[in-house]
């Protein structure tokens, strides 16, 4: 401890942060990342999307995505190629599936470094990747083992390399470029190449460099998107374009191609397409607000003098390819029909790129200190909110968590070193690692009992026999990824009984209240067992007060369903 704090007071001189010091730190916030790899998956995305990861392999098919029992065109497929091959790899499990996502955020994170070091300066880009690291929504979507940490890497990947082809050895810059921004459009679509691209442009017309616009080296790129983008425009046309009679969003003749070109960005965002929302311009303000806690206030402070300081030298400019690709694809977000919270991840880079340049460079000590305190009643109420739902939830043995609740407390309370911005960044970790264990070994553990699918699957896992599971009236994607069986969907409401022969039975998974809806004159259940269920990435107070807890669940259940036999 006292040669960890002797390392945190040698920057008081210089106001940075040692490199020894930088790599227990980064050690630290890479811990309690991976405190979410270990975990279940959550439902309903991250069920669904691990579904169609295992199908891929179960089914040796690579080229074809196949959800909720029927073919899938909702995102592309690089997310699920990365993870099927982990899967195929390691084994279908929770770990193996969320692994791939979690090495390409220690891939965002070496990528952060390498560009804020060429844009910034070293200091500043070890201030940058403790800053991201340890961002709320980075915690939560890498338990998640969301697409956007997938699509955060290859960005901030494509943004480096094509940095640095303006310099030296383009070709070889443009090449790796090109590959990571054809990933890019592979896990998210075409606009991700708007967010790579905006910096550059603004950058040019900034610096007038006019003649950019005609380098024949950026034509090479995108010819090498193209080029690298084949196996996802192959895919979607063998198995969609080439069979037009397949029912997809409820109708056919749908093209992958054009669904993959222009419907899911473009359609998403003119809210034209199949698959709709309703945006609000300030939506991703408020959610920014929360996400990039606990570094939200330092960002509100950079930003507002982000265009403000006074003139710099040349080289200096080309921050605005971070500030220009951020407002560009923050304003993009905005004005989009379809949102979603997850989306502004992949700007964390960014935002920590100008937060800490600002800490660094322009705060005066008078306003660190203002945000000290305000970091001070942030970890104050973080730690009241967390043991108020410790009261309300009712945990069990959590004799550990309490431990370590108080020994990081006094840790961020009683060591006060003398230099501002060592002392807001040791609340901020503090604060990011006590809410990563807080959720990921306490809070998420707990909640994922309550996935009925997941524990369905389980609990069939080990009986001597694994019949086929009919899912009647709902989408448990846990159960399709977690059960090693085979499982099936059933669209018709009510259930049939022409969809059971006259002397065979179902082995169906769905509500008891489904169960109890089935034509009582011609079917009979047995029930095998019951399973309670809420959407726990739903939470609400009633769910997590134990008092009320029960009110809020609905029961599912196993049943063996046959045709009634009548007797003259």
């Amino acid at each position: 401890m006292y040669i960890f704090e002797d390392y945190l007071i040698l920057s008081l001189a210089k106001n940075t942060l040692p490199k020894t010091t930088f790599f227990v730190l980064l050690g630290l916030v890479v811990f309690l990342n991976a405190t979410g790899v270990f975990n279940d998956i959550l439902e309903p995305d991250g069920t669904l999307y691990a579904s169609i990861a295992r199908h891929l392999v179960k089914s040796n098919n690579w080229m074809d995505l196949w959800g909720k029992g029927a073919d899938w065109l909702d995102k592309p497929h690089m997310p699920f190629w990365l993870a099927a091959i982990s899967l195929k790899l390691i084994g279908i499990n929770a770990f193996a599936y969320k692994l791939p996502s979690f090495i390409f955020f220690i891939v965002s994170l070496i990528y952060a470094y390498k560009l804020t070091v060429c844009i910034y300066n070293e200091a500043t880009a070890r201030l940058a990747v403790l800053i991201y690291a340890s961002s709320l929504h980075i915690i939560i979507s890498n338990f998640d083992g969301k697409a956007e940490i997938y699509l955060a890497a290859f960005i901030i990947a494509a943004i480096y390399h094509i940095y640095k082809a303006i310099e030296k050895k383009w070709l070889y810059h443009i090449v790796l470029g090109a590959l990571f921004c054809a990933c890019a459009v592979m896990t998210k679509g075409l606009f991700s190449l708007i967010t790579i691209a905006a910096g550059f442009v603004i950058y040019w017309i900034k610096t007038k460099q006019w003649n950019e616009f005609f380098n024949p080296k950026w034509y090479v790129l995108l010819l090498l998107v193209m080029v690298f983008i084949l196996p996802e425009l192959y895919s979607l046309y063998t198995q969609f374009d080439l069979h037009p009679e397949k029912i997809v969003f409820g109708k056919t003749n749908v093209s992958g191609l054009k669904f993959f070109f222009w419907d899911s960005q473009f359609g998403r965002f003119f809210n034209n397409g199949p698959i709709k929302g309703s945006g609000d311009p300030l939506f991703f303000i408020h959610t920014t607000l929360w996400a990039f806690l606990p570094s939200t206030i330092l960002f509100l402070y950079a930003l507002s003098r982000l265009f403000l300081t006074k003139k710099t030298p040349a080289r200096n400019d080309y921050r605005w390819m971070i500030g220009g690709s951020a407002f560009t694809t923050f304003l993009i977000f905005s004005l989009s029909k379809f949102q979603l919270p997850h989306y502004i991840i992949i700007l964390f880079p960014h935002f920590s790129m100008i937060t800490a340049a600002w800490l660094l460079e322009t705060a005066a000590e008078k306003t660190l200190k203002k945000i000290n305190a305000f970091q001070t009643i942030l970890f104050v109420l973080l730690i009241a909110v967390i043991v108020w739902i410790m009261l309300l939830y009712r945990f069990e043995n959590i004799t550990w968590f309490v431990i370590l609740l108080v020994l990081i407390s006094m840790i961020t309370f009683f060591y006060k070193p003398e230099n501002m911005l060592v002392a807001i960044l040791k609340k901020n970790i503090g604060f990011a690692l006590l809410i990563a264990v807080f959720l990921n070994c306490l809070l998420y553990p707990s909640i994922l009992q309550y996935q009925s699918g997941m524990m369905a699957a389980k609990w069939l896992n080990g009986q001597p026999t694994r019949m086929p599971v009919v899912f009647h009236n709902c989408e448990p994607s846990s159960l399709d990824f977690y059960y090693h069986g085979n499982v099936r969907y059933t669209t018709d409401k009510p259930f049939e009984p022409r969809q059971i022969a006259s002397n065979d039975s179902s082995l169906l998974f769905a509500s008891l209240s489904s169960l109890k809806a089935l034509p009582q004159d011609t079917l009979e259940f047995t029930v095998l067992k019951t399973f309670p269920h809420f959407r726990v990435s739903k939470l609400n107070i009633r769910f997590l007060n134990h008092q009320t807890r029960s009110a809020e669940l609905d029961t599912f259940a196993l049943a063996i369903v046959k045709r009634k036999t009548y007797r003259n």
